[in-house]
């Protein structure tokens, strides 16, 4: 079972990944207007994986700014190939992952670092959607989420599809919102069948997105 408390940073890591929390959290809040709701629904502390909707390159800044903890992501390994980028994510505790997907080198890292306490962040449909809308949600994240035994916090975002969709070169400067909501706790992800989880994991994002949905039009 995971630890109870999250693994202490050193020092250094923790005031970069902070110094970058707040840039993304001022860019954020001036450039999209983002807000976040929901966010007391992710554990203060010890493992979880947040489960994510991929509408943009900016997904993973923009769900992972908001909690006042440390995140972790999951990162393509050719992305630590660039110095300064490649620089920037390592320090931020990415996972390298390989262009297939994650391999057993990246479950075994993100396993590593759910086990320490850390909060993971992923997102299950596997690859940005080209319309907007959540796409049927790959199977990954359930082993993880068993053998770690973590529960799985559904979160939901609008807004970066239309700021900066798949295939788009600059971003437009669109209204954000993003939505945490319950977990499905370590205990229900032990007990139901594989096809149950993805169902009510999608049925969760899917209220999220609809919350987002509602939070941006007003």
């Amino acid at each position: 079972m995971a630890d109870s408390k999250v693994a202490r940073k050193p020092l250094g890591k923790y005031a970069f990944y902070a110094f970058f929390r707040y840039l993304f959290r001022l860019a954020g809040l001036l450039l999209f207007k983002y807000h976040c709701i929901g966010r007391h629904h992710l554990p203060k502390e010890g493992a979880a994986i947040i489960c994510a909707n991929h509408q943009s390159h900016l997904d993973p800044p923009l769900v992972g700014m908001a909690p006042s903890r440390h995140c972790i992501y999951l990162a393509r390994k050719s992305l630590f190939n660039n110095p300064l980028f490649g620089f920037i994510i390592a320090n931020l505790d990415a996972i390298p992952l390989n262009r297939d997907g994650m391999g057993i080198e990246g479950i075994k890292a993100t396993l590593r670092k759910l086990k320490a306490g850390d909060a993971v962040v992923m997102f299950p449909e596997g690859t940005r959607t080209k319309t907007g809308a959540l796409q049927p949600l790959k199977s990954g994240f359930i082993t993880l989420a068993r053998r770690s035994k973590v529960p799985l916090v559904p979160c939901g975002s609008v807004g970066a599809y239309d700021c900066l969709p798949k295939g788009g070169k600059l971003p437009r400067f669109e209204r954000i919102r993003c939505v945490y909501g319950p977990p499905i706790s370590a205990e229900q992800v032990a007990e139901m069948e594989d096809d149950k989880l993805i169902e009510l994991l999608a049925e969760r994002m899917q209220s999220c997105i609809t919350q987002a949905e509602i939070s941006r039009a007003d």
